[in-house]
This record gives C-alpha cells, sequence and structure tokens, in this order.
C-alpha cells in the first residue's frame, strides 16, 4: 500500500469511528504491532539503499499525523459522552431492595422468644458421629432412623445430622446442669422434596435440665411459645407422643389458624401439631452422670412453623429462590 493511500484511509477510519472503543480498533490498524504503517516502517531494509531515507522520514511523519489525529479525536468523543443531555425530569430508576429469607426472619423470631425465657443460643457441627446423633439420645443400633434410607452416611462413617439433639449432649458434656439452651441450625433427612417434606430443613429444639423440672414446666413453656408465635387467641393441646430421648413423651397440637379449631382441608380435625416434647429420657441423664436432675426437651421444624404462620402451601417455596415469592416478606422487620 503506497503511503499516500494509507494516510487517506486512516484519516477516513478515524473520521468514520463514533465511539473510543472504534477509534481503538483504528489505532490497532495502523499503528499496532501488526498495523499497516508499522509493517512499512519494519520492512523500509527492503526497499532500495537509495530510497530508505525518504521512506523511512514520510512514513514517521505520516506516523505522527495519525497519532495526532487519534488523540484529538478521543479527545473529541470523550467530551461529547461527558456533555450527553440528560432529562432529568424523568423519574428514577427504583432499585430492588433485598430482605432476610423468611425462615432466617421466623427463626430469629422464634430464638427472641426463647431467649426472653431464659434460654441461651447453642450451636453444633451439622456433620455428626452416630454417636452423639444416636447412641447418646438413647436411640439403639437396631432403630429405623439409622437405616440408610432415613439418614445421609458419609464414607468415614460420620453422618449428616437428622436434628439438633447431639448439641444438646455436646453441651451437658461441657457443662453441667442447671442450663437452659436452644439449639438452631440445619438438619438432613432422606426425603422426596415434595410440598411437605424436604431434604433438608431448619430446627431449633430446646433443652432445660434443673432440680425438680417437671411436665407441667414444659407445657407453661410451650404454650407461651405458640401464644407468641400464632396469637393470644391460640388453643394448644398436648397428645401422647414417641420418642426415644424423651419418656413421658408428647406431641404439641394447635388450634388450626385457618378454620378456628372447626375442621377444614389442612387440619381435617380443627388441630394441627407444631413440634414434639417430653422430658429428658432417664438413662440420658444417667450416663451423663447427672442422675439428680431432670429436665425437658422439645424439637419444631421452623419449615413447618413458617407454613402454618405465613400460610404457604408448599414447602419447596422455600428453597427455589423465586424472587416473587421472597419479596411478600420484606416488609417483615425483626
Amino acid at each position: 500500500m503506497k503511503l499516500d493511500d494509507l494516510k487517506k484511509n486512516a484519516k477516513e477510519d478515524i473520521n468514520k469511528a463514533t465511539l473510543i472503543k472504534e477509534l481503538e480498533s483504528v489505532r490497532i490498524k495502523y499503528l499496532g504491532r501488526k498495523g499497516s504503517l508499522t509493517n512499512i516502517l519494519h520492512s523500509i531494509g527492503d526497499f532500495p539503499k537509495e530510497d530508505r531515507p525518504l521512506i523511512g522520514q514520510t512514513a514517521n511523519k505520516l506516523k505522527r499525523e495519525i497519532t495526532n489525529l487519534l488523540e484529538e479525536k478521543k479527545k473529541y468523543l470523550e467530551e461529547s459522552r461527558a456533555l450527553e443531555w440528560e432529562d432529568l425530569s424523568l423519574p428514577g430508576r427504583k432499585t430492588s431492595k433485598g430482605s432476610l429469607h423468611p425462615l432466617t426472619i421466623l427463626s430469629q423470631e422464634i430464638i427472641d422468644i426463647f431467649m426472653s425465657m431464659g434460654f441461651s443460643v447453642v450451636r453444633g457441627p451439622e456433620i455428626e458421629t452416630e454417636y452423639y446423633n444416636f447412641n447418646a439420645l438413647n436411640t439403639p443400633e437396631d432403630h429405623p432412623a439409622r437405616d440408610l434410607h432415613d439418614t445421609f452416611y458419609l464414607k468415614d462413617g460420620r453422618l449428616l445430622r437428622t436434628h439438633t439433639s447431639p448439641v444438646q449432649i455436646r453441651t451437658l458434656e461441657k457443662h453441667s446442669p442447671p442450663l437452659r439452651i436452644i439449639s438452631p441450625g440445619r438438619c438432613y433427612r432422606v426425603d422426596t422434596f415434595d410440598p411437605t417434606h424436604s431434604p433438608t430443613f431448619v430446627q431449633i429444639e430446646g433443652l432445660w435440665v434443673d432440680y425438680d423440672v417437671s411436665m407441667s414446666d414444659l407445657f407453661g413453656t410451650l404454650e407461651l411459645f405458640t401464644k407468641k408465635i400464632f396469637g393470644e387467641g391460640i388453643r394448644t393441646e398436648f397428645l401422647p407422643g414417641y420418642f426415644p430421648f424423651t419418656e413421658p413423651s408428647a406431641e404439641v397440637w394447635i388450634q388450626c389458624p385457618f378454620c378456628d379449631g372447626k375442621g377444614c382441608s389442612v387440619c381435617h380435625s380443627g388441630l394441627i401439631e407444631i413440634l414434639g416434647a417430653g422430658m429428658v429420657h432417664p438413662n440420658i441423664l444417667k450416663n451423663l452422670g447427672y442422675s439428680e436432675f431432670t429436665g425437658f426437651a422439645f424439637g419444631l421444624g421452623v419449615d413447618r412453623i413458617a407454613m402454618i404462620k405465613y400460610n404457604i402451601n408448599d414447602i419447596r417455596l422455600f428453597y427455589q429462590n423465586d424472587i416473587q415469592f421472597l419479596n411478600q416478606f420484606n416488609e417483615i422487620k425483626l
């Protein structure tokens, strides 16, 4: 390419550029490592000896001209972009505001209720041993909960905890009674992911061990809790139940908030079960060296409480990250 033609083409390309990135492409095209003018400068040695001085002088002069044109056009484009007119009368774009997850909100509300009753918060590992998850909780080896179809086992023999009860054992090993604790956290069970089941869920368990703790203390504590969560008018009933780590055991049922206890498609009987509880099994306290104490324990699924409190009919909604669903909880304050 002749230098005159190259100069003409470079000026045309610079004039056509309307964006900084387009102008940079022009610079690379002519002055880059493999640019047209750069190739000419590198190949001066191929020209006849008598022509080299003139060609070199002309090419360098052209390089300076193109460089100046590029700088002038860049400055022009930058100033033009800075002076772009904006219609300040247009309404501003509202930025979306994040919020806490509904299960986080409810978990903290529950924690606050029990802390107001003198309970302390204790957390523990989500990967547990069979001893803390089963043996120490009076759950024998032939118990159905140990089946591979109910518990996630790891290759090293450990498992994903099926409840937060192991935290209670770990706490009693380190701290002697009297004590009152709640242990919130995520748990795992081999469940099908459907409207009422999830392989992962949030649980909060409670433990009160002291001298002469009785079933009436348990009933009074949980009745106060249900009124704080569902309202003063809620009716609470305690029915017999079974759990290997409590004796006697009870199921806590509340008046169905959807039909006011009249019976509907949700409850069928006017009552809904919300949690399990009972007196700590004497074998557990004996094995830990606390035979002179009594205590009660309870465990509730935050997901289940949330479904009832917020009228949610599918547990999977809590785990699908649907922004439209989650935005419903933006206004809930802790």
